[in-house]
């Protein structure tokens, strides 16, 4: 099936509108890649509904694959580089028969090579579909880390527990010759952004400390340690991240940022460098920016029920602000882009202003703003206004400047999306006013008002369901007493927790999902704003409006199973 004809599925079934369409196969084209590849990183469609559209076309099973549980043995009889060529991965070998799956069934270069193999090791054959997403997972398990970082450490004669070079009494006359490290080293920094992709990571910690390279990933929203090495590597990887991001690399004595991307697990990843000396060495920290994880549609974000509805039609009016709340890593930036690309149409004109641009969109004019050179968010939204935008983001708010120009746009017929700091929705006008924007501008200016926080979502795998605790029982009565949907769950309540499973690695969680609150301008609102309203009083115009609080949004995903209970009522403290 040709990426056309796939194209030419997807519009007759209504999954895409035909914008979307011409804007994947413009992609594909440019790129020179598979309109299935454009369409999983974009998350445009499902992988499932996806790989059962292509089932019913190409009359071929789909089956579901789970990465962590083909056996090893079974890995071995396909080697990874047939597997990387043909998109095909082994699923299980039973009863005399070899069991594969396909993204491409119908290509007659990957069938052959999977009949030579089956045949090598006398088998018989049988195929599955399988979705591009799964394929991408098994493949990920052809790349072991720690033990290929392992081998090239042993490779360099290197051991843990030694002291860096500035630490330790060194012989005057050293008479050692030049040593071929840089493969070895070329090679664990490669490893390194490799196992960071496969475990979901979003940054990558490189630590010296005074007697050992630490490793270490942030894996949904916490650190934890991937690898220790001997101590005389860090100036060395230190300085291939460098180079890789084009830094100075004969300059350590002051912090530098940079940025590079690369082609990675087949897909192209963009990775954001900042460098930070200590007395140990360099410090590094790299920031994923993976377009397949963090560009959410707007069905994956965790806006449901009443909130997504208010999105929705919060997007549809022609000119208006749109501010997101939150603390640093709740997934603000995240939301944002899904509305950008909610957005994003041929008709339209959309500019950004970001510190940094994270992810790149195609069709939307992404610009970074310099402060040290004097272009900051102000600076930049006053050239935005000379580019006849449609549409405007601006990362965020932070100064009076930035706030009235944006208020000034929104109110000039220009749709504005921007973040802004505060702990709840009802704290972003309050917030504003104290930027120095006149409370008669708010009516006509902000259209919605969406604060966020994300908790860790209950692995499907290993879910299993509990009573609530007797002392929590109280509280779900009381949040879910006003609300118009919680009339669908009646005491006893059932709450849920991951038991542990190899899926999300005993866990018991796997990835995160945001809980929201949004409010929206209404003639009761618009009152209230203009006499300098107190948060308490803004939250009590939304309860009348039935805004549904964080804590309300998070308790119905806990009794849904989505997110465990005690982490969202831990989120949603007050106080």
């Amino acid at each position: 099936m040709t990426s056309e004809q796939l194209l030419q599925a997807i519009q007759d079934k209504g999954l895409l509108v035909p914008e979307q369409i011409g804007k994947v196969r413009r992609e594909a084209l440019l790129r020179d890649k598979p309109a299935e590849s454009i369409l999983h990183e974009q998350n445009l469609i499902p992988d499932s509904q996806l790989s059962e559209l292509k089932s019913e076309l190409l009359h071929v099973p789909y089956a579901k694959v789970s990465a962590d549980q083909i056996e090893a043995k079974v890995l071995e009889l396909v080697p990874e580089e047939t597997v990387r060529a043909y998109g095909v991965l082994p699923m299980y070998a039973k009863d005399g028969m070899l069991v594969v799956g396909m993204v491409n069934p119908d290509d007659t270069k990957a069938q052959e090579a999977i009949k030579f193999i089956a045949h090598q090791v006398n088998l018989n054959l049988g195929v599955f579909l399988v979705s591009y997403g799964d394929w991408q997972a098994v493949l990920r398990r052809y790349s072991p880390y720690r033990s290929e970082v392992q081998e090239a450490v042993r490779n360099m004669g290197l051991k843990l527990g030694s002291r860096p070079e500035s630490l330790r009494t060194v012989e005057l006359e050293d008479n050692k010759g030049g040593r071929s490290e840089d493969a070895p080293v070329i090679r664990i920094v490669a490893n390194t952004l490799r196992e960071a992709l496969q475990t979901r990571a979003s940054d990558i910690h490189i630590e010296p400390q005074e007697h050992q390279l630490r490793i270490r990933f942030r894996v949904d929203g916490d650190l934890k340690e991937a690898s220790v090495m001997p101590v005389e590597l860090a100036s060395l990887i230190v300085t291939r991240v460098k180079i890789l991001a084009s830094l100075k690399t004969d300059e350590t004595r002051v912090p530098q940022d940079g940025r590079f991307r690369s082609k990675v697990l087949d897909r192209e990843v963009d990775f954001r460098v900042a460098t930070f000396p200590t007395p140990f060495g360099e410090k590094v920290v790299l920031r994923i920016l993976d377009p397949s994880a963090g560009l959410a549609s707007m069905d994956n974000l965790g806006l449901t029920g009443q909130n997504q509805a208010t999105v929705a039609t919060g997007l549809q009016k022609p000119f208006g602000m749109i501010l997101v709340s939150g603390p640093t890593g709740s997934g603000k930036s995240t939301t944002l882009y899904a509305l950008l690309q909610s957005l994003n149409n041929e008709s339209v004109n959309i500019v950004s202003l970001e510190d940094p641009v994270e992810y790149f969109i195609s069709g939307i004019n992404q610009s970074q703003v310099r402060p040290e050179i004097g272009y900051d968010f102000a600076s930049g939204l006053r050239q935005i206004l000379r580019q006849d935008p449609d549409v405007i983001m601006v990362g965020e708010i932070r100064d009076t400047e930035t706030a009235g120009l944006a208020v000034n746009a929104a109110l000039t017929g220009h749709i504005v999306l921007s973040t802004l700091h505060t702990n709840n929705a009802a704290g972003v006008i309050p917030r504003l006013i104290d930027m120095k924007v006149e409370p008669y501008l708010l009516p006509s200016a902000l259209n919605l008002m969406v604060a966020q926080r994300l908790v860790s979502r209950i692995c499907e795998n290993c879910r299993a369901s509990a009573p609530v605790p007797a002392a929590l029982e109280p509280i779900l009565t009381q949040e879910l007493a006003s609300l118009p949907e919680g009339s669908r769950f009646v005491p006893p309540y059932q709450i849920y927790h991951g038991a542990g499973c190899s899926k999300c690695k005993n866990k018991g969680t796997l990835g995160r999902v945001a809980i929201y609150e949004v409010l929206h301008m209404t003639p009761g609102l618009q009152a209230l704003v203009i006499a300098h309203p107190t948060i308490p009083q803004i939250q009590a115009e939304g309860k009348a409006q039935g805004m549904l609080s964080m804590r309300q949004d998070g308790i119905m995903k806990a009794l849904q199973g989505q997110v465990l209970l005690e982490e969202v009522l831990k989120e949603t403290e007050e106080g």
